[in-house]
């Protein structure tokens, strides 16, 4: 693979590129999913070739190719090259310097994903549906992933990396319904479960069965369960959902290339600009942002993204104040701040963009019960059922599968359909409480969509609750 990338940067360097790179990757991903005690879908499906990215009189080309051979490295430089040229015009486009880069990074393991019998999988998916069932459950569902990314860069400036990157998870659903009532309950996240980069060891952490029973148990408590009444009151988000809200509400804003509106057409630009760093008051001064690609276990971990810079840890936030944006080399330099360090491709097959990588709600202090005893009047919410959020990442609502009632410090009574609206600074803003480092937990989402052809990214939050005061709940009539 390394010897093919190279063949392929010579060949756009001889076809007058300033500057290459050369991805060559393969992909292997399997899912198991079971629903209502069946086998639902197994898939294990691979994937392989090489993408090559150029500049040529300052424009980007990109092409790929499927073959790992040298014609087909040697075709997708003249390709790449042959898009540059035809690009409608010249912007200058200037790079951000970065010394070159030699390495190989892994994702740590102690049991390969792929090494375990596909029945044991089935097993462990069947045990938690069978611990949800109850009688008004009426669809159960249990899911296992795995995936193992190999990829070699090799760029025109002299950087060569190995990486080999793995990573698993698991989630179950159980959906009960009686009359015009269906609620869903669903561990430990709705949306495709979570996942981490290491071994099944980390699916075996999330103890899918060990959860079961209260998850179906929830699920039919909902059905009965109050409905959320409107109004402002104080709320308690657990980690699950802050996890969510700061990737819709921080992560995508403060993805530069929608700052400068080079991103647009897939879920819109930012309400930041980029004169906004240093001063921008985002939120409380309790807020703390940070992008950090060498967490251990982080779906957006690595030794260096997919432009040879390495991976690092950087605030965004800083008490508040907006101190970082998430970079390419290009929007880096153009900003005159930072090198880079969050360009990440879907494969081989699609060009680099500026993508989330681990990006972290950081912890303050106190348990859960600290954030809660402080509450008169309130809501503890759990578990992200729905999201809206304009196309400038300014306002949005977000419902949650359940609520509870905290009265005097206590938590109460189960409601259901729970909805909170919010501007994002403002709701940043009336943020008093951050749980500490006890409460932090670490969620990796493999849904994040971006990109023209559309790209699916894998990223990672960790998040403590957090509580904020004066929220909109409900719809007011």
């Amino acid at each position: 693979m390394k010897a093919l990338c190279e063949k392929a940067v010579e060949t756009a360097l001889a076809a007058g590129a300033s500057y290459a790179d050369a991805r060559a990757v393969f992909t292997r991903r399997q899912h198991v999913l079971t629903k209502n005690g069946q086998v639902d879908d197994l898939s294990d499906s691979e994937s392989e070739g090489i993408g090559v990215r150029v500049l040529v009189d300052g424009a980007w080309g990109f092409a790929g190719d499927r073959r790992l051979d040298e014609a087909g490295a040697r075709d997708a430089a003249s390709r790449a090259c042959a898009f540059a040229l035809a690009a409608p015009s010249r912007n200058g486009r200037q790079l951000a310097p970065v010394e070159p880069q030699q390495g190989r990074y892994e994702t740590q393991l102690e049991r390969d994903p792929f090494d375990v019998p596909l029945s044991e999988k089935i097993d462990l998916c069947l045990r938690a549906e069978e611990g949800m069932r109850q009688p008004q459950i009426k669809v159960t569902q249990a899911m296992v992933r795995a995936q193992r990314e190999e990829k070699v860069l090799v760029s025109s400036e002299g950087s060569s990396i190995e990486q080999v990157l793995v990573e698993c998870g698991g989630g179950i659903d159980a959906s009960a319904a009686a009359g015009d009532q269906l609620q869903i309950r669903s561990y430990p996240s709705q949306h495709s479960g979570a996942s981490g980069q290491g071994g099944w060891e980390y699916v075996e952490s999330l103890g899918l069965d060990r959860e079961a029973e209260r998850v179906g148990e929830q699920a039919v408590a909902l059905l009965t369960a109050n409905e959320c009444p409107a109004g402002n009151r104080t709320v308690v988000i657990d980690s699950e959902q802050m996890a969510l809200q700061v990737h819709e509400s921080v992560g995508h804003p403060t993805e530069l290339d929608r700052v400068y509106g080079t991103e647009a057409a897939y879920a819109g630009t930012s309400f930041l600009k980029a004169g906004d760093l240093g001063s921008l008051r985002y939120g409380s001064d309790l807020m703390n942002i940070t992008a950090d690609s060498t967490t251990p276990g982080g779906l957006g971990t690595f030794g260096f993204d997919d432009e040879a810079v390495p991976a690092r840890r950087e605030a965004i936030v800083e008490g508040g104040v907006l101190s970082g944006f998430l970079t390419s080399r290009e929007t880096a330099a153009k900003l005159g701040a930072g090198q880079g360090g969050s360009m990440r491709a879907e494969g081989w097959s699609r060009m680099p963009l500026v993508r989330m990588t681990n990006l972290h709600l950081e912890p303050h202090e106190g348990t859960l019960d600290d954030l809660l005893g402080d509450v008169d009047d309130g809501l503890y919410l759990e578990t992200n059922k729905s999201w809206s959020i304009d196309d400038k990442r300014l306002n949005f609502q977000f419902g949650t599968q359940i609520a509870w009632e905290i009265k005097k410090g206590k938590v109460g009574r189960m409601l259901r359909d729970v909805t909170y609206t919010g501007n994002t600074p403002v709701f940043w803003g009336s943020m008093d409480a951050v749980g500490g480092q006890e409460t932090w937990v670490l969620y990796g989402l493999t849904n994040c969509g971006k990109g023209q052809p559309g790209q699916s990214a894998h990223v990672s939050h960790g998040a403590a609750p957090a509580r904020f005061r004066d929220v909109q709940v409900g719809v007011k009539s």
